[in-house]
């Protein structure tokens, strides 16, 4: 994943990608491997499971900003508010969208929202643009505000972080190409751009369909902010796996079809997820938990499809 990001970066400052239709080949190999770093490097390392070795994780954990966005903001996003609070509007930050987009029953309904099963995609492929640019500075600013970053000088270090990876990302991967590519500037702009669709289209679909799904419930805490249930029973009644027969599918996306497994194990490398996930099923059944699977990633758009719809035009959960 690593060689199909930097590699075809590489070609590209070296002046070997000379025509348009290559261009947009390369550029677009380049979202593929960008995605594969979110979804198989990134992600299991930021979680500590990449690797035993601690330093190993951590500097893994950087490809994050390798590619453009902050590894600390998606280790407090991700592992912090999304993990601990899935499915819970005001705590898991997946869920909050910007105001045409409705992923919780809990979240107020607009009129707009009936179509956002339509208009949706938009907001999916400009995810990563969105990262690159303001997202990351908008949440490591909130984030401070909530109580995170706490430690001596902890905050302005990761703003450095942030805007020096972010710099460099830019340069490598938009500035020297504009120099050095004998093609129209708006020509590499928009093969740039194609790339960030892919990715965020790729990424955004993966994660969100693994729990704004029909049948997946969205608990609300009670007066003293409290969820009823135990912290597993809750995972698994928000989270769904998708296409886990797939062995290339599950390369691909590092793991993230078996996302009941991801959530309860969240420490464990998700090479290991295929052989879980029959005793994790197996368990289940025995003591009466959900245990929500979808047989292909078809049929799992589709359920999400269905469920933005429904969360568009209705209150209640029921598809």
């Amino acid at each position: 994943m690593l060689s199909l990001f930097i590699l075809p970066i590489a070609a590209i400052n070296l002046g070997i990608v000379q025509t348009g239709g290559l261009l947009f080949l390369t550029y677009l190999t380049a979202g593929l491997g960008m995605a594969g770093i979110g979804m198989g490097i990134m992600h299991d390392a930021i979680h500590g499971s990449y690797s035993k070795n601690k330093a190993v994780n951590k500097s893994m954990g950087y490809t994050m900003n390798l590619v453009g966005a902050s590894s600390t903001v998606w280790r407090i996003q991700h592992n912090v508010l999304h993990h601990s609070y899935p499915n819970i509007a005001g705590a898991d930050d997946d869920l909050n969208m910007p105001f045409l987009l409705r992923f919780s029953p809990s979240i107020k309904r607009h009129w707009l929202h009936r179509y956002q099963f339509v208009y949706v995609w938009v907001f999916y492929c400009l995810s990563t643009i969105s990262w690159i640019t303001s997202k990351d500075f908008i949440r490591i600013k909130r984030y401070k505000k909530m109580g995170f970053l706490e430690k001596k000088n902890e905050y302005q270090k990761e703003i450095s972080i942030l805007i020096l990876s972010k710099f460099l990302y830019y340069c490598f991967v938009l500035i020297l190409p504009l120099i050095v590519v004998p093609l129209p500037f708006w020509l590499i702009l928009l093969a740039f751009f194609s790339m960030h669709l892919m990715t965020g289209f790729l990424i955004s679909t993966v994660f969100q369909i693994a729990h704004i799904m029909p049948g997946m419930a969205f608990p609300e805490p009670d007066e003293n902010g409290l969820i009823a249930g135990d912290w597993s029973l809750h995972q698994m009644a928000t989270t769904t796996n998708f296409s886990p027969k797939s062995r290339f599918f599950s390369w691909l996306i590092g793991g993230l079809n078996y996302q009941v497994e991801h959530h309860l194990l969240p420490n464990i490398c998700h090479i290991h997820y295929r052989e879980l996930s029959p005793i994790v099923a197996t368990t289940a059944r025995e003591y009466g938990m959900p245990y929500h699977t979808k047989k292909t990633f078809r049929g799992a758009l589709w359920g999400h499809i269905k469920m933005l719809h429904h969360l568009g035009k209705k209150e209640g959960l029921k598809v």
